[in-house]
């Protein structure tokens, strides 16, 4: 699974070298430790730098943690878009059902970077929440195109059963056993793409599991 929203992404420089390093150290510090739980002055000590050189690319904390996950959005978007398989609704859940598995299987994972940023900050009216929003109805909008290729009756609904398993799954992944993650999430993927298009057919792609 390439850096998605499971664990800090390596942010690519723009602007500067020093925006940038100053982005890898936030990832980091975020993913690992928490949002609020990591001052602006460790972000600082860890990269080095003076106070004025940091206020001078990210006015406030908040401005930081918004640049965060706008980098974990764009890692975990084009994460997604390469997973997709057109026209194979199955093979595309497996791919991103497996890719969910050996992330949470990997040292350091902390589950979702957007639910544990949302967890922490409370307004919906936030900055970081409406950055969290943002990502989550774009991943959103991508469930319910593999739905609607999969003929659902209801994309819509489908792709918000999508989601709740996907959310569950990495969940489980950090408090669960991580190892079992990728078969279930794909035994569940392929039960809701069952139910939601009855006329389809028995999954003939890669959804279905070998011995």
């Amino acid at each position: 699974m390439q850096a998605d929203s499971t664990e800090p992404a390596t942010p690519t420089p723009s602007g500067s070298a020093t925006r940038a390093r100053i982005l890898t150290a936030a990832s980091e510090l975020f993913y690992s430790q928490g949002i609020r739980a990591t001052s602006a002055d460790r972000i600082i000590e860890q990269v080095g730098i003076t106070k004025v050189t940091f206020y001078r690319h990210f006015r406030t904390k908040s401005d930081l943690v918004v640049a965060y996950l706008k980098e974990q959005a764009a890692a975990e978007r084009a994460w997604m878009e390469s997973a997709h398989r057109e026209g194979d609704p199955v093979g595309s859940l497996r791919t991103l059902a497996t890719g969910i598995g050996a992330a949470s299987c990997r040292p350091g994972f902390r589950g979702c970077a957007f639910i544990n940023a949302a967890a922490e900050f409370a307004d919906p009216d936030d900055p970081v929440r409406l950055a969290v929003d943002d990502h989550r109805r774009w991943m959103l909008d991508e469930f319910a195109r593999i739905a609607a290729e999969a003929d659902a009756h209801d994309a819509e609904t489908t792709a918000r059963e999508l989601m709740i398993l996907r959310d569950g799954a990495m969940v489980n992944g950090y408090l669960g056993e991580p190892a079992t993650v990728a078969d279930s999430l794909t035994a569940a993927f392929t039960s809701i793409i069952t139910i939601a298009a009855p006329n389809r057919g028995e999954p003939t792609g890669d959804m279905q599991g070998k011995d």
